[in-house]
């Protein structure tokens, strides 16, 4: 949807009442060499305002930066697919302009996936969270930094039903922990060979 509403600042398609604020706030910028256009600034709200930087292939939108409060910091970034579409959204979980987990969409334009880094770098996730029609149904983590998961929750209509573990990190659960309506009430571990939990603890 922003990179729609830029390529149409690139057109030239704007109403007359907004041709000058668009001129102040819509900057290009081009590769010297090529002449290829490289970033444009934008003004999504229309205050007069530059709020959006988005690096550009041409008349394709790579990514964007948005500050979307205006206090000088990014709190949003959007990256495009090669058909310049919306493929995913990060932002900052401290809110300190920083970036440190990504947002995926379904096919029904709710949120399907979202993956976070505890060390803010996109190559490193260790926190997987699944959703089914914009509600949490899953967590993956990874919590001994090995770039596998060693711990899963199931949650049910978003309240969590079920923690399982794998404390030896040797790719296989150890433990998993129950829940009712939120509440602990059973805890399993010493899973045999065929992984049935050999030892249960009714919490009550």
């Amino acid at each position: 949807m922003r990179a729609a509403a830029i390529a149409m600042a690139l057109a030239g398609a704007c109403s007359d009442p907004e041709s000058a604020r668009i001129k102040d706030t819509t900057k290009p910028t081009y590769d010297k060499s090529s002449g290829k256009l490289t970033q444009l600034t934008y003004d999504a709200n229309k205050n007069g305002r530059i709020d959006t930087w988005t690096d550009m292939d041409g008349a394709t939108p790579l990514r964007s930066r948005i500050d979307s409060d205006e206090d000088g910091r990014i709190d949003r970034w959007e990256y495009y697919d090669a058909a310049g579409a919306l493929a995913k959204v990060g932002f900052s979980r401290k809110q300190d302009g920083t970036v440190d987990a990504w947002v995926f969409a379904g096919a029904d334009g709710k949120v399907e996936r979202v993956e976070m880094s505890s060390t803010r770098d996109e190559r490193k996730i260790d926190r997987w969270e699944h959703y089914a029609g914009g509600v949490l149904a899953r967590v993956d983590e990874d919590t001994n930094a090995d770039a596998r998961p060693d711990k899963w929750e199931v949650y049910d209509n978003g309240t969590l039903k079920t923690a399982t573990m794998d404390d030896d990190g040797d790719g296989s659960a150890d433990r998993r922990l129950t829940y009712q309506a939120g509440t602990l009430v059973l805890i399993e571990s010493e899973p045999d060979a065929a992984g049935a939990y050999r030892r249960r603890i009714t919490v009550r």
